[in-house]
Order: C-alpha cells, then sequence, then structure tokens
C-alpha cells in the first residue's frame, strides 16, 4: 500500500512538473514554502529565502523595500531562544532555522541573492509566525503582481489572501509543508495550485 502511494506522489508531482512553464521563478517566501515549491518540482533556488523564515511583520517590511535590503550585509544577531543562527538586515531580523552556522547561512543567502529576477517575482506569505493585522493589511497593499498570502480562515477582505484548510483550530496558517492525514500523499501546500500561480 505505501509503494502505491509513494508512486502516485511520484506521478502527481511529475504531473504537475509538465504544467509548469515558469522554470526559473524567484519565490520570496517568508518560511519554507517557497523552497518546497522549488524541490517538488525540481527547480534551481532563485532566491535567498531558502531553510529560513521571518517573524511575518518584519517579512512585510522586508518586502516593503525589497531591492535595498538585499543590497545589505547581514548581521549576526543573539537570540536565546533559538539553537540555530539568525541574522539582521538593519531593521529586519531572519531566522536560519536549518543552517549549522551563521557562516554558512550568509554564505547561502549571499549566493543565491544574486540570482533574484526581479521581473519574475512570486511573493508568498503567511497570517501566522506572529503576523498582526496591520501586516496583513500592509501585506496586501505591497505592488507585486503575483502576491498570494496563505490564511487559516477565509479573509474574503484580503485581496491576496489564500484560505488553506486544515488550520482553523489555530491562531494563523501552520507548518503548510506537513503532510495530510489522508490516503494520497498530499501536503497543506498543495492546496494551492502555485502551478497556475507560478505560470501567470
Amino acid at each position: 500500500m505505501d509503494y502505491i502511494k509513494r508512486a502516485e506522489w511520484r506521478i502527481y508531482k511529475e504531473l504537475k512538473r509538465r504544467r509548469l512553464k515558469n522554470t526559473a521563478p524567484t519565490i520570496i517566501s517568508s518560511n519554507c514554502n517557497g523552497e518546497f515549491i522549488y524541490l517538488d518540482m525540481g527547480l534551481r533556488y532563485m532566491t535567498p529565502t531558502i531553510n529560513l523564515s521571518f517573524d511575518m511583520n518584519d517579512y512585510v517590511r522586508f518586502l516593503g523595500n525589497l531591492e535595498w535590503y538585499l543590497s545589505l550585509p547581514v548581521k549576526e544577531y543573539k537570540d536565546s531562544r533559538f539553537d540555530y543562527p539568525c541574522g539582521i538586515i538593519d531593521d529586519v531580523k531572519i531566522r536560519f532555522n536549518h543552517y549549522s552556522s551563521f557562516d554558512e547561512a550568509v554564505c547561502s543567502w549571499e549566493r543565491r541573492k544574486t540570482r533574484v529576477q526581479y521581473d519574475n517575482l512570486y511573493i508568498l506569505g503567511i497570517d501566522g509566525d506572529g503576523c498582526t493585522e496591520e501586516s496583513l493589511r500592509k501585506f496586501d497593499e505591497l505592488p507585486y503582481e503575483h502576491k498570494v498570502v496563505f490564511t487559516h480562515i477565509p479573509r474574503p477582505d484580503i485581496k491576496s489572501s489564500f484560505y488553506l484548510r486544515g488550520f482553523e483550530g489555530n491562531d494563523g496558517v501552520g507548518v503548510a509543508i506537513d503532510f495530510k492525514n489522508q490516503f494520497r500523499i498530499r501536503r497543506y501546500l498543495d492546496d494551492f495550485d502555485y502551478i497556475s500561480f507560478l505560470n501567470e
């Protein structure tokens, strides 16, 4: 049975890859959601926002002046709450959740930020990670053509929102890259048609 499920999962991803026309998007994401789109679609990382996460309020500020923030160096930031390295760019803090050292994280950040395609940007956010109502509305007003914020409840008042089912009991969207508890192998993230989103 597990073999059948894994085989169906591989076929499902392959069919999505065949639909994908935009094979070099820059996905700027507040957490690992963007990274797993790259992984599942077998794409090269065209963004520095890999293996890391932002507080959503910092992330919205980062997006408000993206090119300027990416022109600045990342400095080390010590936070006793975390056992992984953290950085700061001016007033924006970054949690390098999946790096063993700050030097490794910065090396990856600096290398990948040179690949950013400002004419092929896709922006992903969530209503979790400390997101306030003010930041949610500021995200909605950001002047990016392709942006989406995943919300744990329907938010028809937020034009860029996509209701990601399964997190209604939380304060915001949880780990969207987790697999659902169902027969077919699917992530919560797969409820969002990111192929159509990237092909726009």
